[in-house]
């Protein structure tokens, strides 16, 4: 038997609030705001930390329909109420405009205990550095991962 995500009696975080972006829980409720955030920006999100390569590998993100889109937002929101996967969407506090995707998921090698992939839209490209740190800094002190696999940003 394969041990749980997170812990049984573990409350995943109902999001993060900070001055410049808040993450809630991705669902379809965000899908036309999400669907223009990332297809506004693929050769972007194709460059960032943790995404490069995935053009090839994993083919996200792609072209979809609008309809597709909400699928993809439902099986996030699924994984997240059974505990397999938690995935926040990044928004703008003012706006409540999507600017991003936090995704939390089970490693895929023995090192790590979760893999975190965040990515910003290219117009709020000045947000991925500050996203990185936040995200780093909500993972040691509101959940239960000891290892993360985060890959690092560099102040460009």
């Amino acid at each position: 038997m394969t041990a749980p995500f997170v812990p049984e009696d573990f409350e995943p975080p109902s999001g993060l609030v900070t001055p410049t972006f808040v993450l809630e829980p991705l669902g379809p409720q965000h899908n036309e705001r999400d669907h223009v955030a990332w297809s506004s920006s693929m050769a972007h999100i194709h460059a960032t930390p943790g995404f490069v390569g995935s053009e090839r590998e994993d083919p996200w993100p792609r072209p979809m329909t609008l309809s597709e889109n909400l699928r993809d937002l439902e099986g996030h929101a699924a994984d997240f109420s059974a505990r397999r996967g938690f995935t926040y969407s990044v928004l703008d506090p003012t706006e409540e405009d999507v600017i991003g995707c936090v995704y939390l998921y089970p490693s895929n090698d023995d090192e790590h205990d979760v893999r975190v992939q965040s990515w910003v839209r290219e117009s709020r490209a000045e947000l991925d550095v500050a996203l990185w740190r936040a995200v780093g800094d909500w993972l040691a002190i509101d959940w239960p991962f000891t290892d993360p696999d985060y890959d690092a940003r560099t102040q460009s």
